[in-house]
């Protein structure tokens, strides 16, 4: 326990220390929410890994998922690292880092509201954003504690209430290069931890080929027949469900508010070609990493409760098992993954809406003159007050997504989708194609908005007849449709004014 409470007490100690080391670059609203524009790929490739995956990969996802379909579910670390990074940076971080600079955006709201010329999409989508990352926010929460439980023995509330204060002190203090340089200290504590986790757990089971024999024999669901190896073979169970939650869990960072914004921070487009091999190579460690441990979880004995396995207990019963040193190191690795993420998620909500409800300014389109120059002098105190509404913000969302953890209504991978399939389902589509086609109309936008909303809210509403996973995927890729046809038979933008957003790209 001295061990894990010192590493513990350690850790926290630089996380607070880093935010405390960057606030002077915190008080302006783009060195708040974007780091000056000016992170390197290091930065920006682990706080988009970080980002990407908590504890409700770790601890939901990989338990989950690694129960129903055994070693298969490594193919969903492998769709992370190839669609989720390595296709998500080359299809989306040059474009978006040029588009948005050249636009003036700072959030994926303020993007749809000037990029197709309606305010009106600005201000639905930050209420999109903001409603829908607090289940994600209270997944992660969960995940964590019950991490955090297993290792120290609190309880799960008072894990619940630390987490989240010791997040907002940092990310108030530092802002967005606060998290990216703490997310740097924390995906390297993520990259040895699941290394170090899947060895210890291997070896505990006789080794790899002792592991694979033994679960191989077991029954499949609904079976008493042993050696039916379903759970070892290369598609699962069941690989209709198990591509579902490879699209979702991969395709969606694409359409995440909190994923897109590392591409406006990063420096320059050579960045990004180092940042895409760095992103990609972390994916597939920590990814791979958590869903091929996840894959062994038939090897222990699930918590049943009210009949049905716990499957968020999973992991952590894989781990309670192992000596204190790595449950220390397993704790590390699961705080550094969810203070990350949480981090992000409140950062990305305050400043949504800061910038896009609250203080929505009046901006001019490329090629357009703008009106009525603003003193030097007021804008600078105008920018401070925004940087201390998105502060209060913070703390205000934090509390919301508290309230939720505290008496969480369903397991967290769906809460994940839930939150997932609503924000990419709504704004994959129109984020994508609006960097690539000058044809996408504003109607079109508005009518993925509604889309993927609509399909989340009805499915949840009758008790969800289609799984929450395999909503959010639906919703996903059916939003290209639905921006294409609707994008045929409506209104296009002004040529002219097209003409001046896409000129980002030709600008040497």
């Amino acid at each position: 326990m001295i061990i894990k409470v010192l590493l513990t007490i350690v850790f926290l100690a630089v996380m607070i220390g880093v935010g405390l080391y960057t606030r002077k670059q915190a008080s302006s609203v783009e060195g708040f929410v974007l780091g000056g524009r000016a992170v390197g790929p290091w930065l920006t490739a682990f706080a988009f890994g970080t980002s990407y995956f908590s504890a409700v990969v770790f601890v939901g996802y990989a338990g989950q998922f690694g129960w129903k379909y055994g070693l298969s579910s490594a193919w969903i670390g492998i769709g992370n690292a190839v669609i989720g990074s390595l296709l998500a940076w080359l299809l989306l971080g040059r474009k978006t880092k040029l588009m948005t600079q050249h636009i003036e955006s700072r959030t994926m709201p303020d993007f749809f509201g000037t990029r197709f010329a309606d305010q009106g999409l600005r201000i639905a989508a930050s209420i999109i954003a903001f409603v829908f990352l607090i289940p994600y926010t209270a997944g992660v929460y969960k995940g964590i504690s019950t991490l955090f439980e297993m290792g120290f023995g609190i309880p799960y509330e008072y894990c619940v209430i630390i987490m989240a204060i010791l997040t907002a002190v940092y990310v108030i203090l530092g802002g967005y290069k606060a998290t990216a340089m703490n997310d740097f200290i924390q995906g390297i504590i993520m990259l040895f931890g699941i290394v170090a986790v899947i060895v210890a757990v291997i070896t505990a089971q006789g080794g790899l080929s002792e592991a694979v024999s033994k679960l191989s024999v077991l029954p499949a669901d609904g079976s008493t027949e042993p050696g039916s190896g379903s759970f070892t073979s290369l598609f699962g169970p069941d690989p209709w469900g198990l591509l579902g939650v490879v699209v979702l869990t991969s395709l969606g960072t694409m359409g995440l508010p909190q994923m897109v914004g590392k591409f406006y921070s990063i420096t320059d487009e050579s960045a990004i070609k180092r940042g895409t091999v760095i992103s990609t190579i972390f994916a597939l460690i920590v990814a791979g990493g958590c869903y091929f441990l996840g894959g062994f979880g038939r090897l222990y004995e699930p918590v049943v409760e009210n009949g049905k396995i716990a499957f968020d207990s999973i992991v952590p019963a894989m781990l309670v098992t192992l000596p204190d040193v790595l449950i220390a190191l397993v704790v590390l690795l699961v705080l550094s993954a969810s203070m990350s993420t949480l981090a992000s998620l409140v950062l990305t909500s305050s400043s949504t809406m800061t910038l896009d409800l609250i203080y929505r300014d009046k901006k001019s389109l490329p090629g357009e003159v703008e009106e009525g120059a603003i003193d030097d002098i007021v804008s600078e105190k105008i920018e401070r007050r925004k940087v201390v509404v998105m502060r209060v913000l913070i703390m205000f969302f934090i509390a919301i997504s508290l309230l939720i953890a505290l008496n969480p209504p369903t397991f967290i991978a769906q809460l994940m989708g839930i939150s997932w399939g609503a924000l990419a389902g709504a704004f994959l589509a129109p984020f994508m194609l609006g960097l690539y086609s000058r044809n996408i109309t504003t109607a079109s936008v508005w009518a993925c908005f509604i889309w993927g909303v609509g399909l989340t809210l009805v499915n949840m509403l009758l008790g969800n007849p289609i799984n929450p996973i395999n909503c959010g995927a639906i919703a996903m890729v059916g939003g290209f449709p639905v921006v294409w046809i609707v994008s045929l038979f409506t209104k296009k933008m002004p040529k002219n004014v097209v003409d001046a957003i896409f000129e980002c790209y030709s600008i040497p």
